[in-house]
């Protein structure tokens, strides 16, 4: 297995602001696949590092961005039921334009990196997941990958300008999404070069969460198989 090292990082913005992320990246001088992974609602929490240590053991950089840094609260949330609430009313005010710029601030600083080898993909979970459609869209990354993606359907006016890569992975027992706003997305991609609707017939949301009560090895295992090659691919 291959050993890895991680960190907190910094991104300034100007004005004295800055934003945070998580950095897992395997040991040595290697030049190689940058990763960003976009979290969901409940934020940049041990779940979310968890996976981008795996995708470091797997030979990529990951960094997760903390995609609620300009929110009141910007920490993560638990998990707790009592908890939605808060996290789906955050979710919702986060104003996605910006979170798409923030991205591609992201993909700069990775692609200066000696680490990188220039190729940075995105990979995006629930509200993220739509994030990873938008930075295929917007901000500039070499692939991108959303799992149980929420509301894609509303930027499918923007797929003209998703030039890599794009895999858009669905469970079809979503209790969030509905079949047809799956439907809307698939008949909507159908035909635009390199894009993909992966669907997985008995998988839930947050079917890649270890921590969730939804979470379904098969399904997820076969996710990140197909992600991966996908990245291998650049």
């Amino acid at each position: 297995m291959t050993n890895i090292e991680t960190c907190e990082v910094m991104l300034s913005t100007g004005r004295g602001k800055h934003q945070t992320g998580y950095l897992a990246r395997p040991q040595g001088d290697a030049r190689r696949t940058c990763v960003i992974v976009l979290h969901d609602m409940f934020g940049l929490n041990e779940p979310i590092r968890e996976i981008a240590d795996g995708y470091a053991r797997r030979g990529f950089v990951a960094l997760v961005p903390n995609l609620f840094w300009r929110s009141s609260n910007p920490n993560a949330i638990p998990y707790d039921d009592a908890q939605h609430p808060a996290a789906w009313a955050r979710l919702k005010a986060l104003k996605l334009g910006l979170a798409a710029v923030d991205i591609g601030m992201w993909v700069d600083l990775l692609r200066g990196k000696t680490y990188c080898n220039g190729k940075v993909g995105a990979v995006g979970f629930c509200g993220g997941g739509r994030l990873a459609f938008l930075a295929a869209a917007r901000s500039g990354v070499d692939a991108a990958a959303s799992l149980y993606g929420l509301g894609i359907s509303e930027h499918l006016g923007e797929l003209g300008n998703v030039k890599c890569p794009l895999q858009l992975h669905y469970g079809q027992r979503d209790q969030h999404i509905p079949k047809a706003e799956i439907d809307t997305v698939a008949n909507g991609v159908q035909g635009h070069a390199g894009t993909e609707v992966l669907l997985y017939p008995e998988a839930g949301h947050s079917f890649a969460n270890p921590v969730r009560p939804t979470y379904d090895p098969a399904a997820t295992a076969l996710a990140f198989e197909r992600i991966d090659a996908m990245l291998k691919r650049l």
